[in-house]
């Protein structure tokens, strides 16, 4: 199975060099030993890259049993995340900060129960 990423992952690189003699920029990101590749536009900010990246956070906070000694960590702190990344560009609203000081004062909270030895329960 290993093997035929790595088939797909070479084809996939051809491509990406067949694209570039043809000026069309493409990045691209491997992380073979997880299997996973990110392609993105030329015109992909940092910012954008930051989205998506958040989303596939969020997906584990939501899929996470909530029975995990991490998940109120991840997913607050994701929401804290997700509301910078929003306004970037733009200012914070007072309503807004006060989120970011409750999702810190939860994770604060979550903080304190997360057991040293969680793996051995």
């Amino acid at each position: 199975m290993a093997d035929d990423f790595e088939q797909f992952h070479k084809s996939l690189l051809d491509l990406v060099k067949s694209f570039e003699k043809k000026n069309v920029l493409i990045k691209m990101h491997a992380d073979t030993d997880s299997n996973i590749i990110r392609i993105y536009g030329e015109h992909s900010s940092g910012l954008d890259v930051a989205k998506t990246g958040l989303e596939e956070i969020e997906e584990l906070a939501l899929t996470t049993a909530e029975h995990h000694p991490y998940w109120a960590l991840l997913y607050n702190g994701s929401q804290i995340i997700k509301l910078v990344l929003e306004k970037w560009n733009d200012t914070l609203t007072e309503d807004e900060k006060n989120q970011i000081k409750w999702y810190s004062e939860e994770i604060k909270n979550s903080s304190s129960n997360v057991s040293p030895h969680h793996h051995d329960e």
